[in-house]
């Protein structure tokens, strides 16, 4: 790769760096509406059944993988749909967050702060809540 092209790299390197502070805490403001600085179970999964209303489209109570739109890569989708009907119902989607946010929660004190929001496995729940 030329120099300009490392240059570009570092430059968006250090700049996803620089906000990634800021994106997390803004997150954490929006999944947090008791504003006590964490996000526990319960509002995660508010915020994705809010999300789930939204993302249904067609209304008809399931989820596919358009209407996912990239939040799920095809693994996690298979392993989400216990019955294989190719569409996530509500209950397979909050159970998909409930995954995540044990994963995302390595203290397991029932709550994710902002420093587990930035981990692998909290970034994939953000992913998933986005």
């Amino acid at each position: 790769m030329s120099i300009r092209g490392n240059s570009i790299l570092i430059t968006l390197a250090v700049t996803l760096i620089g906000t990634a502070p800021a994106w997390s805490q803004s997150l954490l403001k929006t999944l947090d509406p008791d504003n006590d600085g964490t996000v526990d179970l319960a509002e995660a999964k508010s915020a994705a059944s809010k999300l789930f209303d939204k993302l249904d489209r067609d209304h008809d109570g399931t989820l596919d993988k358009r209407e996912l739109r990239g939040r799920v890569i095809a693994k996690d989708f298979a392993a989400a749909d216990p019955d294989n009907d190719g569409t996530l119902d509500k209950n397979e989607f909050l159970a998909l967050v409930e995954k995540r946010f044990k994963a995302a929660n390595p203290d397991n004190d029932g709550t994710i702060d902002t420093k587990e929001l930035k981990s692998a496995a909290g970034r994939s729940l953000v992913v998933l809540l986005k």
